[in-house]
């Protein structure tokens, strides 16, 4: 059971929403909220739907009109889709770039430079000495 199940009949969704059934009834109407039917074609509210219709609620009470209450859901609608899809994407494009045959993968190098390599491939190690000496001021060769 997730927040989209529909378990709430008319009578309980207005008590949870603060409202009225008829309130209900109109927003169904319009389009604001649109609860699950039954066979018999009564209506079933979801935990989802209610905190819609407290959102709803809450728009008015602000001083929104209907219609931009209804703007509003279905812009934050749109919203929380194209957030989903970009998810979507993003997965998709971390699975393809970890599968790709040929991907690269970047080192650093001697300088700090980024380095590209073939996958498989491994840095090349440095085998360098420096010999550091500090100087004294008493030193004649200084």
């Amino acid at each position: 059971m997730d927040e989209s199940t529909p378990l709430f009949a008319i009578a309980v969704a207005a008590e949870l929403a603060g409202m009225h059934p008829q309130t209900l009834r109109q927003y169904d109407r319009m389009g604001l909220v649109s609860p699950q039917r039954t066979s018999g074609q009564s209506r079933r509210y979801s935990m989802r739907d209610v905190v819609q219709l407290r959102e709803i609620a809450r728009l008015s009470a602000e001083g929104l009109n209907l219609e931009g209450v209804r703007r509003i859901l279905e812009l934050e609608n749109q919203v929380t889709a194209l957030t989903g899809r970009v998810r979507e994407l993003e997965a998709a494009l971390a699975d393809e770039l970890l599968t790709r045959p040929g991907r690269r993968v970047f080192a650093a190098g001697a300088e700090g430079e980024v380095v590209s390599l073939r996958a498989g491939t491994r840095a090349r190690k440095q085998n360098q000495l420096v010999v550091w000496r500090p100087l004294r001021s008493d030193d004649p060769s200084a």
